[in-house]
């Protein structure tokens, strides 16, 4: 009987971990992050508008103004999609249970 057990475990598809989602904290942590670089490029773009003149001024402030949107849509935006699973995981049409009539054929 236990030999049984291990050849049908052996024959069973085996999970990948590697199609699981990450974490919620590293989630937050990788939008946190996106954010504060995104600020911190904002701040540059205010300083260097301060000491720049004509229209790269212009482009900085315009820069620093939209940067705080683009980064809040991007903090907000959730988690990843989630992928479709493995080809290891898909059930095929050998585990599906035949029809009434299929059964009664054979």
């Amino acid at each position: 009987m236990r030999w049984t057990t291990a050849r049908r475990a052996a024959k069973a598809p085996a999970i990948r971990i590697t199609t699981a989602r990450k974490s919620v904290a590293d989630d937050q942590a990788r939008r946190v992050r996106g954010y504060v670089i995104s600020m911190t490029i904002r701040i540059i773009c205010f300083l260097l508008a301060v000491v720049t003149t004509g229209v790269l001024r212009w482009v900085l402030v315009a820069g620093a103004l939209i940067i705080p949107y683009i980064a809040v849509v991007f903090a907000n935006g959730g988690r990843e999609p989630v992928e479709d699973a493995p080809e290891t995981l898909r059930l095929g049409a050998d585990r599906e249970l035949p029809s009434g009539a299929e059964r009664r054929a054979s």
